[in-house]
């Protein structure tokens, strides 16, 4: 059966002869449905994030496979965990086929090689998650490693625009992103793409807040590694406990830069040492730091 992905979209058949503007508009007004298909299918990305954060807290990996616009979606959604969320390397892995070339090049018959998506998988531990990226829901490379993940012992995810995917059945959670017919016919970098990014933004993020890496709506855990993260770190920080400026760089300088830390010295009262011993009893997650100083 044809993918929706692939069908042609009644609505834009004279595509070629419309101003610029009505071709802009008729993008617009498509990217539209890829926020309705992401919503649709937010009952199944939320087990999704209750499975991932299980598998976090016991040590495991998640693992994202994906080719083309999809495989690079993934590495996009993995690089940015690390510098906002300060997430140690190793912990959600993103793969594309055709390696790290593929990034930047079209490698379009990578997608084709069941074996190399074994392959890929063969870091993939039991008790992991691998997540299946293929807006088509067919690909080989993308089957490849659901199926060897399922064989380690993984819990195998599909996220794809096919409600009819092949690759259905190799996943544990299937997850459709219903977009239907492209504007431009087959170009699943449109509203496919925007609907899988908009998806890997809300469970990675969902993911993050769940194993403790922000406090309320801050990133308590940003890794400031330049001048805008600096200042952003010691705002934060004024937000988080009502300091003023000047407080708060020296509070972040006494707590040798460590936010939470900090956070847990002004609005505890504790001391350095003893904000840090908080944060490791309780996992890191500074809610739970805070309720375990006040009980004292």
């Amino acid at each position: 059966m044809l993918s929706p992905t692939e069908e042609r979209l009644e609505s834009s058949r004279n595509l070629d002869a419309l101003s610029h503007l009505e071709i802009l508009h008729m993008l617009n007004c498509e990217d539209r449905v890829a926020v309705d298909a992401v919503a649709d299918a937010l009952p199944e990305i939320a087990g999704v994030v209750d499975i991932a954060a299980t598998c976090f807290r016991a040590g495991g990996t998640v693992h994202y496979f994906g080719a083309g616009t999809s495989g690079r979606l993934g590495v996009l959604d993995a690089a940015e965990l690390r510098p906002t969320f300060n997430l140690e390397a190793g912990r959600v892995v993103a793969h594309i086929a055709g390696g790290n070339v593929a990034l930047v090049d079209a490698i379009e018959d990578a997608e084709d090689s069941e074996e190399a998506g074994r392959l890929d998988a063969s870091e993939v531990a039991s008790g992991d998650v691998v997540i299946g990226l293929a807006a088509s829901g067919n690909t080989p490379y993308v089957g490849g490693a659901l199926a060897a993940g399922r064989t380690i012992g993984a819990t195998t995810v599909l996220i794809s625009s096919n409600p009819h995917a092949r690759l259905a059945h190799l996943s544990d959670v299937n997850v459709v992103l219903n977009t239907g017919a492209e504007v431009l016919t087959g170009s699943t970098r449109l509203k496919a793409a925007t609907a899988e990014k908009l998806a890997l933004n809300g469970f990675s993020t969902a993911l993050m807040i769940a194993v403790g890496r922000t406090w309320s709506n801050l990133m308590v855990d940003v890794v400031a590694t330049n001048e805008k993260l600096r200042d952003r770190t010691v705002r934060i920080l004024q937000d988080a406990a009502d300091l003023d400026e000047e407080q708060a760089q020296q509070l972040l300088a006494d707590s040798e830069g460590e936010l939470k830390t900090a956070i847990i010295a002004a609005i505890a009262g504790t001391t350095i040492d003893d904000s840090r011993s908080l944060l490791n009893s309780n996992g890191g997650v500074v809610r739970d730091a805070l309720a375990a100083a006040s009980a004292r």
